[in-house]
């Protein structure tokens, strides 16, 4: 893993973006080729090389928001190409804006045709053997777990996710009094000299997985192991490392008051505040015209008000007004009891199904950002009834209200439409870690790939 500000990205994963730039930034040179472009000269080829790092840059960046250095993208080829000829087509706007309004920058679309041509067909070529060297041991970290019961069988599991490129499990090492959980082939007998065991099997991190480290953790073979340049990490850190979420049975006080990250301090609010009304002025002015469009065809649909008004629960518990377009019938909740969203739900319209499927219904949430209510990226907000009932039954839920509620958030790029407490607990998990670890860098990375949540839904209710 290579941590950029507080963020973790795996090695490999950056390897091979590093790797694909590098080849559509030659693909551009290959298009200016094949348009009879002068590039013997090296005038020439700087002449082009803002150009050239644009194309690449734009590229690169369209594949991350379409999911392409996801897991699953990663894993296997099947949809590759889908998603890349999006990215290409998303990129082709962007370049054709940037190019119109910096002239110093105008390339013809007969050299940036062909260099998408050319980059498509490099990319797949990649593609099509990726995964296989991503999955080479060679290439991963070689962990060794301290433990072998229920946190050590979490990450043998986790290893076995397809996601997971970044290390690989070399063994668990059994302590006193602990109830074995992982599979009998990977545990190993706690070796007299671990310095010397590490050493041999050219381990480069330790994981401390026990449950209860009091008294039974071989502390000088660990010292004498980190001395000698081996990491030695707790099992709760390298899991959040390597899901992007947290592990909510192994969370306590002590994780809240000593735990690193929870950023504070009133720069990085404005920093924040900033970027939110940025974004949320660009939106509104971006999609004003598809805004109207909803309006009418609500208006249209069914009678009613073409907004749906609903209480939330925001900054600290903090409860205000939240409002979208309105995707249900009207009289969705006669009873008075709020339920959540079911799959093919009957209270929802055809318009009301299309705009959330597209999440368009979540537009005017925009002025909630506006007023201070919301920020543009963050946990999503609920309402009090069910907040009420998820505080009682999940641990620490209240925690997840420390930041402001948003449009977007790492819990919905990382699981589906939650309707149920075993869902809710399992997204406080990912908020918990957009809460620790949340930055403008990560709000980035999330808005980006939003674009992939719109494009491909998934679980929309």
């Amino acid at each position: 893993m290579v941590r950029i500000l507080k963020f973790h990205a795996p090695k490999m994963v950056l390897a091979l973006a590093g790797v694909e730039a590098l080849l559509l930034f030659g693909a551009f040179y290959a298009g200016l080729f094949a348009s009879w472009v002068d590039t013997s000269s090296i005038d020439a080829f700087t002449d082009y090389l803002p150009n050239a790092l644009l194309f690449s840059g734009v590229l690169v960046t369209m594949m991350y928001s379409v999911g392409l250095y996801h897991g699953q993208a990663l894993s296997k080829l099947s949809g590759v190409a889908v998603r890349l000829a999006v990215a290409f087509f998303l990129g082709l706007i962007i370049l054709l804006l940037a190019f119109y309004v910096m002239p110093g920058l105008t390339i013809w679309r007969g050299v940036m045709l062909p260099g998408m041509v050319v980059g498509f067909a490099l990319i797949i070529a990649v593609r099509s053997f990726a995964p296989r060297v991503l999955d080479m041991s060679v290439f991963k970290r070689r962990v060794l777990v301290i433990g072998c019961g229920e946190r050590a069988a979490m990450i043998e599991k986790l290893e076995d996710e397809p996601r997971t490129f970044g290390f690989t499990c070399c063994g668990f090492v059994e302590m006193p009094g602990e109830t074995r959980i992982v599979s009998e082939r990977n545990v190993v007998a706690q070796p007299n000299a671990l310095a010397d065991y590490v050493s041999e099997k050219n381990i480069s991190e330790i994981v401390v997985a026990v449950q209860d480290r009091r008294g039974s953790l071989p502390l000088r073979a660990l010292i004498d192991c980190r001395l000698a340049g081996v990491d030695v990490i707790e099992y709760q850190h390298f899991y959040e490392r390597e899901t992007g979420r947290v592990d909510l049975d192994a969370v306590n006080s002590n994780w809240f008051l000593f735990s690193d990250g929870f950023p504070n301090g009133r720069t990085h609010h404005v920093l924040k505040r900033s970027f939110d009304i940025f974004i949320s002025l660009a939106v509104l002015v971006l999609f004003l015209p598809l805004m109207l469009l909803a309006a009418i065809a609500v208006r249209l649909e069914s009678a009613g008000p073409i907004f749906y008004r609903q209480q939330r629960v925001g900054f600290n518990g903090k409860p205000f007004e939240l409002m979208k377009f309105r995707s249900m019938t009207v009289d969705a909740e006669q009873d008075g009891i709020p339920k959540w969203a079911a799959a093919k739900d009957s209270r929802i319209t055809a318009v009301g199904a299309f705009l959330r499927r597209t999440r368009i219904d979540e537009i005017p949430q925009i002025f909630a950002v506006l007023r201070g209510d919301m920020s543009f990226v963050g946990p999503r907000p609920e309402r009090p009834y069910f907040v009420d009932q998820l505080r009682q039954k999940i641990p620490f839920y209240a925690e997840r209200h420390g930041v402001k509620p948003g449009i977007t958030g790492w819990a919905q790029l990382n699981y589906s439409y939650g309707a149920s407490v075993d869902d809710a607990r399992m997204k406080l998990q990912y908020d918990l870690y957009y809460v620790k670890y949340y930055g403008i860098l990560l709000d980035v990375m999330i808005l980006l790939q939003t674009v992939r949540v719109v494009l491909w839904p998934e679980g929309v209710r």
